[in-house]
């Protein structure tokens, strides 16, 4: 008989995400992490913190799988953790944070094993993922797009009549 930690790495695919492990321990990406939390500390609004960044992750990849559309649920988790991850150059330097976030995804992709295709396919949803076009479509951008929007909690949220989104936005009953 195998033994559990055969038969749940197997079901799990555990072994499958060692360079999401990667990006999650890389300064860089730990580094920016808490410059955003720290530049946030007293947001009343939705927070771009590591909980986001893995919500985005599971619902990029439930879709993933429900749609069959196939993509590796390490570049899927990959484009997630990085997505947002550039929010701080944004409040310090006016770089959009899809931009600053892809500058970083380049060397954090690069250090964590990503191959060049890989990269390029992460890196433009990264930069794509606020994109009205992309919400439509059936690719990795997509995918984050949808994920990022449907994880904001918006029926719950202290903030929720002081929020920017538009009602039509806002997430205010429980979809799939």
């Amino acid at each position: 008989m195998k033994n559990f930690r055969t038969v749940f790495t197997a079901c799990w695919n555990i072994s499958d995400m060692d360079r999401v492990n990667r990006i999650y321990n890389h300064p860089l990406w730990q580094s920016s992490l808490r410059e955003i939390e720290e530049l946030e500390r007293d947001r009343i609004f939705c927070r771009h913190d590591a909980e986001h960044f893995f919500d985005v992750a599971r619902l990029a990849y439930i879709e993933n799988l429900e749609k069959g559309l196939g993509f590796p649920k390490e570049n899927i988790y990959a484009a997630s953790l990085l997505h947002d991850i550039g929010r701080h150059l944004e409040y310090k330097e006016g770089i959009s944070h899809e931009e600053g976030s892809a500058m970083l995804a380049e060397t954090i992709l690069s250090d964590c094993g990503f191959d060049e295709e890989e990269q390029r396919e992460i890196t433009q949803a990264i930069l794509s993922h606020r994109k009205e076009e992309s919400g439509s479509a059936e690719d990795m951008a997509g995918l984050i797009f949808r994920a990022d929007k449907k994880s904001r909690m918006c029926m719950i949220c202290s903030a929720q009549r002081e929020c920017k989104w538009s009602d039509e936005k806002k997430n205010l009953e429980i979809t799939i």
